[in-house]
């Protein structure tokens, strides 16, 4: 991983706002500080060593760079490289990259992410056609659009998501559409008119098991996001539903399996499960790495509570073989209910 932000560090056409592990600690610190204002005052955090079944194909190769080129030219920001997902290269590689929207600052200051945090500016009107051209540009079959958070928003940026999924739909109407959203906290009526857009994949992530949210995640309330999930299947049923989890962030197994039923109680379809990695000192400690084996037995035991749909191991992340996993997910819907 450090070799993917290190990559991304240096691209000229990049604000220098990535701090992976390889930088200086001048220019680490600066990156913090630049990037997470409320961390800047945190001691450093120590950074484990990744151990040797965390490997990452460093990205540049011609058919990335075209990605590259056509997130570029359409003045777009994607999560890959805001979060500095590990995954790039080889998601870039097959034109694969999940499009962030309404900006690249985020309203909230989650201990984990690397997505930089302070007041957003205003919605850029032109971006839904923007993300839509970029869609049929690369010639996807499925996308995953996602958002910071914007709690400066009267709706939370529920109307802005239903443009972008109406303005894919008309330029490419067999892409199929996932969405991972925010959790509209305190948005009436926000999650309404998501839905009403009908994405093929509602995704909302809760990142980690209740007992961390305080410190990992302070600004969300877990069951506010189990709820968010069960009401998108009681709004519409068709809908495939989605939710991933970090581990490693000091949680006990046993919350991690309660967590799975709390999901199923909710209807969820599908989740992930991956590695936390730490983005910098300043981001909250990798408590431990958990091992492939453990990633494996949490799979079985999620197949076995009844998900349809399971991606657990290190370098899972929620749009990681998106849509080869959705392919998946229909398939497992029509083996259960025949249709």
């Amino acid at each position: 991983m450090a070799v993917v932000l290190d990559i991304l560090n240096r691209d000229p056409r990049r604000k220098l706002d990535v701090s992976p592990e390889a930088a200086q600690p001048d220019e680490a610190a600066a990156n913090a500080k630049a990037r997470h204002p409320e961390k800047a005052h945190r001691p450093d955090q120590p950074m484990a060593r990744k151990p040797d079944w965390i490997r990452v194909k460093a990205p540049g190769s011609p058919k990335w760079a075209e990605t590259n080129r056509i997130v570029r030219e359409n003045k777009l920001v994607t999560v890959c490289e805001e979060a500095g997902c590990p995954n790039i290269g080889e998601c870039w590689e097959k034109k694969h990259a999940t499009f962030m929207i309404m900006g690249d600052t985020c309203t909230r200051a989650c201990a984990f992410c690397n997505v930089k945090t302070g007041m957003p500016q205003p919605l850029d009107q032109n971006e839904p056609d923007s993300v839509a051209k970029a869609v049929e540009k690369l010639g996807l079959t499925h996308v995953v659009i996602t958002s910071v958070d914007r709690d400066d928003l009267a709706d939370g940026g529920a109307e802005h998501f239903a443009q972008v999924i109406r303005a894919i739909r008309e330029r490419s109407p067999k892409t199929t559409i996932e969405i991972l959203t925010p959790d509209f906290l305190r948005k009436p009526g926000a999650l309404e008119i998501v839905v009403a857009a009908r994405p093929d994949v509602f995704n909302h992530n809760l990142e980690t098991v209740p007992s961390k949210y305080l410190k990992v995640r302070p600004g969300a309330r877990y069951f506010h996001s189990i709820r968010l999930l069960q009401r998108v299947k009681e709004l519409d049923p068709t809908i495939f539903t989605k939710s991933g989890i970090m581990v490693g962030l000091g949680e006990e197994r046993n919350e991690v399996l309660q967590l799975m039923d709390d999901l199923r109680s909710g209807e969820v379809d599908f989740i992930t499960i991956g590695q936390y990695l730490q983005p910098t000192r300043k981001h909250h400690p990798v408590i431990r790495f958990v091992t492939p084996d453990e990633f494996k037995a949490f799979e079985t035991t999620a197949y076995a509570k009844g998900f349809l749909m399971v991606s657990s191991s290190p370098l899972t992340r929620s749009s990681h073989h998106a849509g080869e996993d959705f392919a998946r997910l229909k398939s497992a819907r029509a083996a259960q209910t025949g249709r």
